[in-house]
Order: C-alpha cells, then sequence, then structure tokens
C-alpha cells in the first residue's frame, strides 16, 4: 500500500521484500515499482540486491517479523529472526541508503514502521515488544547521527493494523476486545490510517520533524 501511494504520488519506487508473489501482484497493480526480492534478515545478499538501486531520497523501513510466544516459551530462533528482520533489517538497509545520501549532499527521509508495543507491554509479545522498542531508540540515534546531514529519521507507531499479519495475530475476537478496549476511539487502524502518517513524515510538510515516533493508535498510548 505505501509503495503504491508513493508511486501515485509521482516518486520512482523500489519495492523489496523477500515473497516474489508479492511483488508480482504490486507490479502487475503498478508496472513503474521496480521489484528487489531478497531476504532482508540475510545481510550479505541485501547487500548484493541493494547495491545497484540507484540514487534514494526517501527510505521506508515496512519489513516485519512477528512471532507470538508466551514469555517463558521463546525460543532462541523467533528471537533471532524477530531481531534480524526488526532491527538488523532497519539497521542495514538505512546504511546503504544513508550512504548515498550523505555522498550526494541531498539530505533525504526515513521512516521506520515501529509499533505502540514499543511502548506498552502485551501479552505474548515479548520478544516483538523488545524489536520495536530497539527500533524506536534506533530511530532516535539515527536521527542524531544523521541530522547534520539533512537526513531525517522518524518513526510511525500504529496500533494494530487490520493487514495480513493483524488478522493473524487478532482475530478472536474476544483477544481483539481486550485491546480495542483500551484505545480510546475503540477500533484498530486501516492500513491507510498507517499509509497517511508515512507520507506525511516523507514529504516536506514535515521537513522539521525529526527524531519522533508518531503514535497512529487511537489514543491508546495516550491513556
Amino acid at each position: 500500500h505505501t509503495a503504491l501511494a508513493l508511486a501515485r504520488c509521482g516518486a520512482k519506487v523500489t519495492a523489496v521484500t523477500r515473497t516474489q508473489a508479492d511483488l508480482d501482484t504490486l507490479v502487475q497493480e503498478c508496472p513503474s515499482i521496480t521489484p528487489v526480492c531478497v531476504d532482508l534478515a540475510d545481510w550479505e545478499a541485501t547487500e548484493v540486491a541493494l547495491q545497484n538501486i540507484g540514487p534514494v531520497s526517501l527510505l521506508v523501513n515496512n519489513a516485519a517479523y512477528a512471532s507470538l510466544q508466551p514469555f517463558l516459551e521463546v525460543t532462541p530462533d523467533q528471537f533471532d529472526q524477530s531481531f534480524s528482520v526488526n532491527v538488523r533489517a532497519v539497521l542495514h538497509v538505512s546504511q546503504v541508503v544513508a550512504r548515498g545520501m550523505k555522498a550526494r549532499g541531498s539530505g533525504g527521509s526515513i521512516v521506520n514502521v515501529s509499533s505502540q508495543a514499543s511502548q506498552r507491554a502485551l501479552r505474548d509479545h515479548s520478544v516483538y515488544c523488545a524489536t520495536k522498542g530497539a527500533l524506536d531508540m534506533l530511530t532516535r540515534v539515527m536521527a542524531l547521527e544523521l541530522g547534520p546531514y539533512q537526513i531525517r529519521v522518524n518513526s510511525v507507531n500504529p496500533t494494530v493494523v487490520m493487514t495480513e499479519m493483524g488478522r493473524l495475530g487478532w482475530s478472536d475476537p474476544d483477544k481483539a476486545q481486550t485491546m480495542t478496549s483500551r484505545i480510546p476511539l475503540g477500533h484498530f487502524a486501516e492500513v491507510e490510517d498507517v499509509v497517511n502518517a508515512i507520507l506525511f513524515l516523507l514529504s516536506d510538510g514535515s521537513r522539521m520533524i525529526h527524531g519522533v515516533t508518531l503514535p497512529v493508535d487511537g489514543g491508546f498510548l495516550a491513556c
């Protein structure tokens, strides 16, 4: 959705994901999008895949992995996979892109897709919450170090979003009610709610917004 929205705004978009079928569908819908298929958890493969993507002025780090386990049942492989995708891949892709921004002296904007889970404990989400807390702090340090090169870095922190992953984790009505009852607006976010926030943070309309974590949560974190 973000890639399509950027393309509609006139951006030249490169979409990166590990699922070729998703890229095929995306390019069918918008042929101007350049697809790159790579597992972002694989550092070396990502380095190779991104070396020829050309100058990038706007970056959205949206890849995420969620595996819900009770704290006492967390396994090393789930921990490693979660941090590899949700934190390490963001750092790596941002390094590649920001180096180019710095070399060109052109500045740019980076938006990391975080979560309200970075700031509130959620049952069975111990690893996911930890990755998003790390991502928020990574966002702030990136902002500190990249700001002098006029590279803005922010994050959006949605509540549960009705994506495929969101439905997977929150399809049970009783479980969903435990969360929506804590959201003053009373419902989860739709994809467009998050896309609109991302577009704003990428745009010149937010040119003095830097190093923030922007909740898109219906008031969840205000309570």
